[in-house]
């Protein structure tokens, strides 16, 4: 079985929240990917976007991602690690992916504004737009999906781990 579990899915789909809450049941360790962009360049997300364009920040993902090595984590990556194939491939590699469905309306229920949030997106493109765009891809690569609308973290968490067991 695969060491690590790899959470993917839209900004506010809660991959920090039920990630740190899955490690802690799986008794795995923790990774979070944003944090480590952003220590990586010392800078925010959301500043990366503003001063080097959002095409800047997917290069910076994928770089940081196809160096990451870990044994037993829950991995909670950006949502755009998907548009990088090599960084995918990557974390499939010795993990399962695990893509934390959400409906649009949910999302933006949740972060009721994205400008804060460092979204790799075009300038041009609205938020249904990415979203459309991104659940295509979380499709591709995920080897499980976790509707998620409705449940509890706990509930996600439960959902995972009768998954991937």
């Amino acid at each position: 079985m695969p060491s690590n579990i790899v959470l993917i899915g839209m900004p506010g789909s809660g991959k920090s929240t039920v990630g740190v809450i899955l490690a802690k049941k799986t008794m795995r360790d923790f990774v979070d990917t944003d944090i480590l962009i952003q220590k990586a360049v010392s800078r925010p997300l959301q500043d990366i976007v503003d001063s080097d364009g959002y095409l800047a920040l997917r290069e910076i993902e994928e770089r940081v991602l196809l160096d990451l090595h870990v044994d037993n984590h829950v991995i909670s990556t950006g949502g755009s690690a998907v548009y990088g194939d090599a960084a995918m491939r990557h974390l499939k590699s010795d993990g399962i992916v695990v893509f934390l469905d959400v409906t649009l309306d949910t999302l933006e229920a949740r972060v009721p504004d994205f400008s804060t949030r460092g979204l790799a997106k075009r300038p041009d493109q609205s938020f249904a737009e990415l979203f459309e765009e991104r659940n295509t891809l979380y499709r591709k690569y995920a080897d499980v999906a976790v509707k998620c609308d409705g449940l509890t973290v706990e509930d996600v968490c439960a959902r995972i781990m009768e998954r991937v067991a």
